[in-house]
C-alpha cells in the first residue's frame, strides 16, 4: 500500500502540473471565466492530495486498516471530486449534458475529509 500510495501521489502532482498549464493555456481560449475557475479548483485540489498522498506515503508504516484506508479514501475521494469537475468544467465545450457528474463532486469531497479526518485520528492516538 505504501507504494500505490506514493505512486498515486507522484501522478497526481504530475497531472496537476500538465492539466494546470493545459488550462491556463489551451482552455483559457475556450473556456468562460466560472468555467476555468472550476478547473483550476480541481486541479488545486488534485495537487493538495498529491502532498497529502506523498508526505504520508512517507510517514504511515501502513501495517493497520485505518492507514490503508487513509490513502484508500484520498486516492479515490481525489479521482470523483477532480474529474468530475474537469467533465463539469469542459460540458459545453464537450457538446455533452454532463451534470448527472455533479453530486459525484461532494461525494468526491466528502471522501477527501474523511481521508483527513483518519489522519486527524491516528495523530490523536500518538502513532507517528
Amino acid at each position: 500500500m505504501k507504494t500505490i500510495t506514493l505512486v498515486f501521489g507522484a501522478v497526481y502532482g504530475m497531472l496537476s502540473v500538465i492539466l494546470g498549464a493545459f488550462g491556463a493555456h489551451a482552455l483559457k481560449k475556450i473556456l468562460s471565466v466560472e468555467r476555468l475557475e472550476s478547473f483550476e479548483t480541481g486541479v488545486r485540489y488534485q495537487m493538495y492530495a498529491a502532498f497529502f498522498l506523498l508526505i504520508i506515503g512517507y510517514i504511515l508504516k501502513f501495517e493497520t486498516s485505518s492507514e490503508k484506508w487513509t490513502s484508500i479514501l484520498m486516492i479515490a475521494g481525489t479521482l470523483l471530486f477532480s474529474v468530475s469537475i474537469y467533465f463539469l468544467s469542459l460540458q459545453d465545450y464537450l457538446g455533452a449534458n454532463l451534470k448527472f457528474l455533479g453530486p459525484i463532486t461532494p461525494l468526491g469531497g466528502l471522501l477527501m475529509i474523511l481521508s483527513w479526518l483518519m489522519l486527524i485520528f491516528h495523530f490523536a492516538k500518538g502513532r507517528i
